[in-house]
């Protein structure tokens, strides 16, 4: 007996390297999910939500390079959009198998009937349906090439009985074609790139995503323009480690050593980055951009020059140009304020807080200092991602994921699932938020079924942090972002796991030792202080103002206790803008 198309297409899963499905079966993905099973050399991971499915495949494509995840016809394929969406703007190669109704029913509204061509196109390189049994495995393969070389979502659509019928023999191609060409500007453009280095006496470097595995070219330019080097959170677990010249990040997130440093500088050099925040962009100096992707170039900054190449190709041809610098006073004076900004952010670690109001600060930092050298961390939108991106440092070996680009919440155990299925070898550590961790919870029983070892360290601060904080800074009283949460702790109980609730700082240190240490998965339900503020790098006197109305505004409202705990909670950050 021969092969189906389902088989078929398995097998050219299989043979690109691909391990897993994350899905919820349905029936038009019946002969897929079969196929799958009788495969033997690819697992089905039953998620409780396609969502839940979408995130994972994202975080094991960014760790592994390829991933799969699929949703049957209807609500299947919605309930992926978010994560597909987080994919494809984290530039991660993902199939997605969007399993439809039958050919003979398109256009007539049958049960569960979607558009997916409307519904994927702006989410995906590659969005097309399969009507017949020859086109199936060319369209695969033209997704799995799209997905790989254009970095980003391919999504291939599989109407249930094309799933079913006869394969047919292909000439196309059963394997993975994944080519790394040297890319880098012309020789001219090189010669002319030097001769303004050389010429600026202050020089600085910002690194994003696209420099991560540059890392020893990034310290070696550093080192012959006596630069200093900040980075944005994608890039900062490649580029931090093991590096004298690292001033930290800027944006919303970042200290104010990288902000102060990118704006006394003369010449920005952007090395693999689009960050966005162009409010932290400075003005007034010269910025040269050098990006893989051409159309990023300018988008964000007025540039002197803008140079598509890779930066570790481009910088190793760049090298021989330069001239090494001997003046490196503008360097030591970065590295000198990068040291007090430091030493500033430990005042609310050594404070710890108090009972149901244990500072996040104390507690990142903890999961830092004890975490594995190797660990693989996944931070949740919002308060998280702050607390993450100023306490965990880079190794070299780290690793960390979030939904940087596209911001979305409740992704940090749904990464998780993705890399502890990926790298059962590694300590995979979930940061989330308890709003964040509240929509999607259901899947805390997928890392049961699977016996996933993940920690989930929940940071409960009992709001909507983030978002209370943007309100607050538009001059607007927070309303409807306090939280009434379930005990996490009782919920991963009943889900099957250990679950523990910290409620004072002196059990922080052994509660998260205990956690790293466990075999199985485990949540920690700590809890944080609502009013810990993330003051950016750069205060504005539109946000001080704002701040100050909202305050009034909550004093007129009767709420003086939430006044004086704010105050109370951070009052280093509001010294230094009063």
């Amino acid at each position: 007996m021969g092969k189906n198309v389902a088989e078929q297409l398995v097998e050219m899963l299989v043979e690109v390297g691909v391990k897993r499905v994350y899905a919820v079966t349905g029936d038009s993905l019946n002969y897929f999910n079969d196929a799958v099973k009788r495969n033997g050399k690819i697992k089905w991971i039953h998620v409780r939500n396609e969502e839940v499915g979408a995130f994972a495949a994202a975080a094991e494509a960014e760790l592994d390079g390829i991933a799969c995840c699929a949703g049957s016809c209807g609500p299947g394929h919605v309930h992926l959009i978010n994560g597909l969406y987080d994919a494809h703007r984290s530039h991660v190669p993902v199939i997605a198998i969007a399993s439809t109704i039958p050919t003979g029913e398109f256009g007539t509204d049958f049960f569960q009937e979607t558009n997916t061509i409307k519904l994927f196109d702006d989410c995906s390189y590659y969005n097309q349906v399969a009507t017949t049994a020859e086109q199936a495995p060319r369209m695969l393969q033209t997704a799995i090439q799209h997905a790989i070389h254009k970095k980003g979502v391919s999504v291939f659509g599989l109407p249930g009985d094309v799933a079913e019928m006869d394969a047919v023999e292909s000439v196309t191609s059963m394997q993975l074609f994944n080519n790394k060409p040297v890319i880098r500007p012309s020789d001219q453009e090189l010669n002319a790139l030097s001769a303004i280095l050389n010429e600026e006496k202050k020089v600085m470097i910002y690194c994003g995503i696209g420099a991560a595995e540059a890392h020893d070219e990034v310290v070696q330019l550093a080192s012959r323009l006596k630069a200093p080097v900040g980075f944005s959170f994608r890039g900062k677990m490649g580029i931090q480690y093991d590096n004298p010249y690292e001033v930290g990040m800027t944006g919303l997130l970042g200290q104010p050593s990288g902000y102060h440093a990118m704006h006394e500088a003369d010449l920005v050099l952007l090395l693999g980055t689009d960050f966005p925040y162009v409010n932290f962009m400075p003005v007034k100096n010269k910025i040269i951009q050098i990006d893989e992707r051409p159309e990023r170039l300018g988008r964000r900054a007025k540039l002197t020059m803008g140079l598509c190449g890779n930066i570790a190709d481009t910088i190793k041809a760049l090298l021989p140009l330069l001239e090494e610098k001997t003046d490196d006073k503008f360097l030591k004076s970065q590295l000198e304020f990068y040291e007090k900004v430091k030493e500033n952010q430990q005042v609310y670690v050594k404070d710890q807080g108090e009972e149901n109001k244990i500072q996040p600060e104390f507690v990142a930092e903890t999961i830092n200092r004890l975490a594995a050298n190797d660990a693989i961390f996944t931070v949740d939108t919002g308060m998280c991602c702050v607390w993450g991106a100023r306490f965990i440092d880079g190794t070299g070996e780290r690793k960390m994921l979030g939904s940087f680009n596209h911001g979305s919440m409740a992704n940090a155990m749904p990464m998780a699932i993705g890399a502890a299925l990926a790298h059962p070898e590694k300590q995979i550590v979930a940061l989330c938020g308890d709003g964040g961790l509240s929509m999607l919870l259901g899947d805390l029983a997928t890392i049961k079924q699977y016996h996933l070892p993940i920690k989930l360290i929940v940071f409960n601060n009992r709001s909507l942090g983030m978002v209370k904080l943007e309100m607050e800074v538009d001059g607007l009283p927070d309303n409807e972002t306090d939280m009434i949460n379930p005990d996490f702790a009782l919920v991963a109980q009943a889900m099957g796991f250990k679950g523990i609730t910290v409620s004072k700082p002196e059990d922080v240190e052994n509660a998260i030792s205990r956690a790293l240490n466990e075999s199985g998965p485990i949540l920690l339900n700590i809890m944080t202080n609502p009013n810990a503020l993330a003051m950016p790098p750069k205060i504005e006197w539109a946000q001080i103002k704002g701040m100050t109305e909202s305050m009034a505004k909550l004093m007129l409202g009767g709420k003086m206790t939430e006044v004086f705990d704010t105050i109370k909670s951070n009052y280093k950050h509001l010294g230094e803008v009063l």
